[in-house]
Parts: structure tokens; sequence; C-alpha cells
């Protein structure tokens, strides 16, 4: 739990404090830069928690709790969810307060809570593809470095604004980081809009959280 309230405060003080001490220095402008940098800010968040998450499973496992689940009343599904619901509402909590104290691109509060939302959604996913793709904790950090340089691909994406945008449109990222550059460039400097890429993000996040989930079921060993 401790480890969950350092990281908002963190990446909340980068986009505070730190980037726009580097302006100067840098030679570049936050506010030119405000989409890129909210998209890395509000992508990271549920993604560290999703690994935290991921490895609290990973710990159930190797002690064998997972398979003692299954000798009494409550299902695998009802104890999991409760992981699950945990992680959802601590993400979104924490992407909401990233995204207000890094004080970055002007999003309205509604922005933010969309924002949040839609990034969110990535969190249950990393972790069970953590748990899907290793059968220990060295495996785990191997593939958690691995999903954490998925970041950079929706970051990237946010570049482009034609039909390109469309070939990074596989990685979950790319929807919450389109709807925030929507909202910071409005949706004429868009190829599709605010609400598609919220639409279309959403529906996308659920298919993908349950297609991993069942991945998960069928590789993780209780």
């Amino acid at each position: 739990m401790r480890f969950m309230v350092f990281y908002p405060v963190l990446f909340g003080a980068i986009g505070r404090y730190v980037l726009p001490a580097l302006e100067e220095p840098a030679g570049f402008q936050v506010d030119l830069l405000a989409d890129y940098i909210l998209a890395a800010l509000a992508l990271i968040t549920p993604m560290i928690y999703g690994a935290v998450i991921g490895f609290s499973i990973l710990d159930d496992r190797d002690d064998h709790i997972l398979s003692s689940i299954k000798v009494t009343p409550l299902s695998i599904h009802q104890f999991l969810s409760f992981r699950i619901a945990m992680v959802l509402v601590f993400s979104f909590a924490a992407c909401i307060f990233v995204l207000w104290f890094s004080n970055i691109g002007g999003l309205s509060w509604g922005d933010k809570i969309v924002v949040a939302f839609l990034a969110t959604l990535s969190a249950p996913m990393t972790g069970f593809l953590i748990n899907a793709l290793s059968k220990n904790k060295i495996e785990g950090f191997a593939v958690m470095k691995g999903l954490g340089m998925v970041v950079v691909v929706p970051v990237v994406a946010v570049y482009f604004t034609d039909a390109t945008e469309l070939f990074f449109s596989v990685i979950p990222g790319f929807w919450p980081a389109k709807v925030i550059s929507s909202a910071v460039r409005t949706d004429e400097m868009m190829y599709l809009n605010y609400r598609l890429y919220f639409s279309i993000g959403l529906i996308y996040a659920l298919i993908l959280n349950l297609l991993v989930y069942r991945f998960f079921l069928r590789r993780a060993e209780f």
C-alpha cells in the first residue's frame, strides 16, 4: 500500500516541478509537448499498479494460496475479483491525481476522469499478463520490463494525426493517449474524434482484459 501511494506523488511531481525546471536548460516547451508528457504519465501509472498486483498474485501462487482456494466455497474468480477491484480503484485514483497535480495541458475534470478510466483498464491486464507469461518472480521481472517498453509506442503514436496512427492501434495504450491528444489539440487536428477514441478504446480494452484473463487461467499452474 505504501508502494502504491509513492508512485503517483513521484509522477505528479515530475510533471509539476521537474519538467518545467528543465524547460530552459533543455530547450523545450512543456505546453507544446503536453499531450506527449500526459500520455506517458497516464499510461505508466496503471502499468505500475498492475505490476504490483501481478507480483502479489505470483506470491499467492508461490504460497499455494490459489490452489487452496479450490477446496473452499470461494471460487478463484471471486478471489481474484477482489484483486482486480482493488487495482482498478487505486489505479484510477492515482491517474486522476497525476493528471491533476502535474498541471499540464489544461485538461478539464471531465477529461481527467475519462482518461483515467480508460487508462486504468490496462492495470489488471498487466497483472494477469505477468502471471500468464511467468512462473516465478525472476521471470515476472523480465516480463514487466518488456511490458514497460510498450508504453513508448502510444507516446510515439501521438505524433501521427493521419491514418498512419492506426498502425499503433493494437497497443491498448494508444487509445487513452489519443484521447489526451484530442483533448489537448482539439478534434480538428486529429484523424478520429474524442468520442471515437474513447468508445473504441473502451471496447477494445474490455475485450483484451477478458482474453488475457482467460489466457492467465489456462497458463497459470494452481
